[in-house]
């Protein structure tokens, strides 16, 4: 997204409700609903104690979890412009290792997201075709046709996601501007035939509702789904920044409690002994329902979509991140559009296109959903209030006493909500698989990161460098490559890894005219792209250090060319061939990258812990994208040294030698 666009105006406010406010805009198609349901089982009934009690908890959940976490606190977390849980912890990593696993498992639940809200949005907008007379019969929830629509349109929403959004997205914050706009004046027609709803406002029909109805309390499992996009809407804060945000909710917020506000409304004035089972009262206030029910299950069905879309490009964005801050395998990222920020990730495409068909087919109807929705969000939400506090309080540097009433408030919330829709962990179970996949995979990711990390020895660079400087002239020794290029890991420019020097010197000698020596800098910011030269040998001995934001991915190949060019235009190297006949007719040199990748070696004796978190990583590692695809190096260029990976030596060995008979 353009910078331009994240300065406060009507442009950026419209296409801030495409982008930002799809998932928690469409809320209204199923929470009030599932209260009712709810609220009715177990001896409850539908009444005015009931409605109001579950407009006002909705009322103080969008006021407290919304509006005063996310939109006035959280938002404030702002990494060079960007947000989300990665972005946080990137703010606050330096202030505890242990902040990784807050990190890590509100990804993962976030991720978790991305299988279920699609899946319970679109069918939940399908299913008002039900409320046409002329086609009730065809549109029964959980029906083989609206089933085949859902899966129809999700299958067409993942297909069209490896073009990007350039064309269509230009279109979202119009659709999404309508949308507000008919939730809005909907809920004000029924609001004005009933304006004592407004007394849902007190907190006290709230408390009193969770307190005194049947199993008040656990209805906050349903209340809770009003706020499920609030975490996403953080993920999104670089796409359109904190003003746009913050000014475009005050509209939203208001259509949405006019929405609520008219289905509470609607409800109270049907007749005693009113049956609601099957009835959704978003649909229900719907005037003229033969003319314009169709037309507004069409806008549903698109804003549905584009809140989708929406979820689907932050789980792109979030595994992106993950896979530069070492949370994940590398895997193959695309870039459909020219727009900054927008990718593609095809594996996480078709498994986030797999899990929404298998909701679906699973649960068939949004009521079955909603039954199982929630606990997901909650643990991430729980996640990001850990990570806030770091943020507060070291990086914000607000007194101890301000932080700690912010954290008594957001705790208070989230526990509840967490308790309410622990409940939901039985109906749920299909979900866990998902979820323990994400997580298990990003711990070990990074747990085995760091051991690899622990066995890295560095020696130092400026010793080496004779012996560096006489291979290169021994001519008794075949040369291997004009330029020879290795990737390091050392942070400080006078060290080396003594792996690399190993692989120059050992086995068969690498003799090269040139020794480049590429690191890469992952930076707290989002978009830096940036390098230095530093020539340790000037022609012979060069590295190159390259200060990449999280949300670059590491194209060497290309990066690297980038800087040969701008070094020959500065006359600080030159890449004509150093053989006779070549470098008479000007012939660029010649370039290899050696990359090393290691293997578990079978000469090692380590704890069964290391053991289970090692064998993980490298299974998982041989289903992940090779470190030359990963790194952008052109194969033909690219020569991958398999090295054995020594933990701990297997010790202890009792060999006897005895006479040769």
């Amino acid at each position: 997204m353009q910078s331009h666009i994240k300065k406060l105006s009507a442009a950026g406010a419209l296409i801030t409700l495409g982008i930002i406010f799809g998932d928690i805009g469409t809320s209204p198609l199923y929470t009030f609903q599932t209260l009712l349901v709810e609220g009715s089982k177990d001896g409850g009934k539908i009444n005015e104690a009931l409605v109001l009690g579950c407009i006002s908890c909705i009322f103080w959940t969008l006021t407290l979890q919304t509006t005063f976490k996310y939109i006035f606190i959280t938002l404030q977390a702002d990494n060079h412009g960007e947000g989300g849980i990665f972005s946080l912890y990137a703010l606050v990593r330096r202030y505890g290792k242990w902040l990784a696993i807050p990190a890590i498992i509100g990804a993962g639940t976030l991720l978790a997201d991305g299988i279920i809200t699609p899946p319970i949005s679109v069918t939940s907008a399908i299913e008002g075709l039900s409320n046409v007379p002329a086609l009730a019969q065809s549109f029964v929830p959980g029906s083989k046709l609206i089933l085949g629509i859902v899966i129809g349109i999700m299958l067409l929403l993942f297909f069209f996601q490896q073009f990007g959004t350039k064309v269509v997205g230009s279109a979202f914050g119009p659709v999404m501007l309508l949308w507000f706009l008919m939730i809005g004046i909907l809920g004000s027609m029924q609001v004005i035939h009933n304006p004592g709803i407004f007394k849902a406002f007190n907190p006290y029909y709230g408390i009193k509702l969770l307190t005194e109805h049947p199993k008040g309390f656990w209805l906050l499992g349903a209340v809770f789904l009003c706020t499920t996009g609030a975490e996403a809407l953080y993920s999104d804060l670089g796409h359109c920044g904190r003003k746009n945000i913050q000014a475009s909710w005050i509209f939203v917020k208001t259509t949405l409690l006019l929405n609520y506000l008219g289905q509470g409304a609607w409800v109270l004035m049907q007749p005693a002994g009113t049956k609601f089972d099957g009835l959704n009262p978003f649909y229900a206030i719907v005037p003229n329902q033969h003319l314009l029910m169709i037309p507004c299950v069409a806008l549903a069905t698109m804003a549905t979509i584009i809140a989708s879309q929406a979820l689907i490009s932050g789980s792109f964005t979030l595994i992106s991140e993950a896979v530069s801050m070492n949370f994940w395998p590398r895997i193959t990222i695309k870039y459909p559009s020219n727009i900054r920020g927008q990718i593609y990730i095809p594996s996480i495409n078709w498994i986030l296109c797999f899990g929404c068909i298998a909701v679906s087919l699973y649960f068939q109807t949004s009521e079955a959903m909603t039954a199982a929705y929630g606990f997901s969000i909650t643990v991430a939400m729980l996640m990001t209030t850990i990570l806030m506090y770091y943020f507060m309080r070291y990086v914000k540097h607000w007194p101890i006493w301000l932080v700690t009433i912010i954290l008594c408030v957001f705790l208070t919330v989230e526990f509840s909500f967490f308790v309410a829709n622990a409940v939901k962990l039985l109906k749920r179970l299909f979900f866990l698989v998902f979820e323990f996949g994400l997580i298990f995979t990003m711990y070990i990711w990074f747990k085995a990161r760091k051991i690899n990390n622990r066995f890295l020895h560095f020696i130092d660079l400026k010793d080496q460098i004779p012996l560096l400087i006489a291979l290169s002239a021994d001519k008794s020794v075949s040369k291997y490559s004009t330029h020879l290029i290795y990737l390091t890991k050392a942070n400080n420019a006078k060290q080396i890894e003594e792996k690399i020097m190993y692989s120059i010197m050992s086995r068969k000698p690498k003799r090269a005219d040139t020794y480049w020596f590429i690191h890469i800098e992952t930076t707290n910011e989002p978009y830096t792209m940036e390098y230095s030269v530093d020539q340790l040998e000037p022609g012979k001995i060069i590295r190159i250090e390259f200060r990449l934001g999280f949300r670059i991915q590491p194209r060497v190949n290309v990066l690297y060319r980038k800087v040969i060019e701008d070094m020959v235009a500065r006359n600080e190297v030159d890449i004509t061939s150093h053989y006779e006949s070549l470098n008479k007719f000007k012939v660029s040199a010649d370039f290899r990258f050696v990359i090393m990748e290691k293997f578990l070696s079978y000469n090692n004796s380590f704890s069964v812990k290391e053991g289970f978190i090692l064998n993980s990583y490298f299974a998982i590692k041989k289903l992940a994208q090779s470190e030359a695809k990963a790194f952008g190096l052109d194969t033909s260029e690219t020569y991958v040294e398999k090295i054995p990976l020594v933990v701990k030596p297997v010790g202890n060995i009792i060999l006897k030698r005895v006479a040769s008979t």
